[in-house]
């Protein structure tokens, strides 16, 4: 292997040069603030408009449904929290109706999604059911249905699972939601650039710039404006009062020109990276005993393969990678130094210790079939080299 091969673009993709070039102007000459009402201030506002109207137009949105956040993280509780939140303050304004205070998710979900649940329970006084998964990672439109209650506020549930890859179909769930009088949001942080965003039929969904090739620190909760949101950072009403403090024109410029790169590229890159990646799966598990595919066989996002390697380490099995030049993850990244088998893999029936074996693959949209298949054989020779060194 002559290069060293990055297979956690699950984590974070590389940014993009096109992306850095769109950014640098307002990183340099046009500086100003955006809300500033002056020369300096007016170049800044027409760039942060134009970005907020690009994102808007790849989610198949409007320009006001658009707050720039720092993040997926941010952009998850401010869709979950202040939609919420929100909903509560409105109702208790000219209605006589019951509030709706219980919200749906699933134990599969990103940390920023389960723990801004928690915090509305802990805090806000919600309560909270969590709909069952199938063991491949899935959450059918008769388990959310089951789990729905007339008081049901909001559901959040992911489009496509960071861990095991599997993809949800968002529009059969939203529209069960929608049927039950409740809003629904979406994690929609690993699908950019590999699935379709717009006509999903949610009422807000997140994204993460560094999944997409643009810088980190940027992200985009899309709400639909009809929408009330209570704010988490008060100040001086930014966002259309959404999200205040001083937008990051460079990043959101930054944002929409990834975001748009990859929405003009995806259905290529889909089908081209899904063919490497099926080759790489068939590879792995007809050479390396013990080893078995975690989530959807079929309904998973094209660059992700997980496994779980039962008769070893997978931190061995990542180190060992390493010195062979590939890298890849032992899950989400998101989850900082914890040493916990994965949240995702037990709620799917794996055991504790056989979920501390799994090891994460997410290819660039870059990859090449010859390198997919370098991978797969330092995978074989990963696993081979340590059922010797443990026999």
């Amino acid at each position: 292997m002559t290069a060293r091969l990055y297979l956690d673009t699950a984590a974070a993709a590389p940014v993009r040069r096109e992306a850095l070039e769109a950014a640098w102007p307002y990183l340099a000459g046009a500086f100003g603030n955006p809300s500033s009402h002056h020369e300096f201030g007016r170049g800044p506002a027409e760039a942060l408009a134009d970005a907020r109207a690009r994102v808007a137009k790849v989610l198949g949105l409007r320009a006001t449904d658009i707050t720039f956040t720092s993040g997926g993280t941010e952009a998850d509780n401010l869709a979950i929290i202040g939609m919420a939140l929100g909903a509560q303050a409105q109702g208790r304004v000219g209605t006589t109706a019951p509030p709706r205070r219980h919200i749906v998710t699933s134990p599969i979900e990103h940390e920023a999604v389960l723990a801004s649940v928690d915090f509305l329970a802990r805090v806000h006084g919600f309560t909270v059911i969590e709909a069952a998964p199938t063991p491949d990672g899935t959450v059918t439109p008769e388990a959310l249905a089951e789990a729905i209650r007339p008081d049901t506020v909001l559901v959040t549930l992911g489009y496509a699972n960071n861990e095991v890859g599997t993809v949800a179909d968002i529009p059969s769930l939203a529209g069960i939601a929608h049927e039950a009088g409740a809003l629904f949001h979406t994690d929609a942080v690993q699908a950019a650039g590999w699935l379709p965003l717009a006509g999903l039929g949610v009422d807000a969904l997140s994204l993460a710039g560094h999944k997409v090739g643009a810088p980190k620190g940027i992200g985009v909760a899309a709400i639909r404006a009809r929408i009330p949101v209570e704010p988490l950072i008060h100040g001086g009403g930014q966002e259309s009062g959404r999200r205040s403090g001083t937008e990051n024109v460079a990043l959101a410029v930054a944002f929409a020109t990834a975001l748009e790169l990859a929405e003009a590229e995806r259905t290529e890159a889909a089908d081209r990276v899904r063919a490497i990646r099926d080759e790489f799966i068939a590879a792995v598990l007809g050479s390396v005993p013990g080893a078995f595919l975690t989530g959807a066989a079929d309904s998973r996002t094209p660059n992700h393969a997980s496994f779980c390697f039962s008769n070893t380490s997978g931190e061995a099995v990542l180190l060992e990678l390493e010195r062979l030049g590939v890298t890849a993850s032992s899950g989400s990244a998101c989850a900082v130094g914890s040493d916990e088998p994965s949240h995702v893999l037990t709620a799917l029936g794996i055991a504790a210790e056989v979920a501390q074996t799994s090891v994460r693959f997410t290819f660039p949209s870059s990859i090449t079939a010859e390198q997919g298949r370098d991978a797969a054989q330092a995978v074989i020779a990963a696993a081979e080299s340590l059922a010797a060194a443990f026999a």
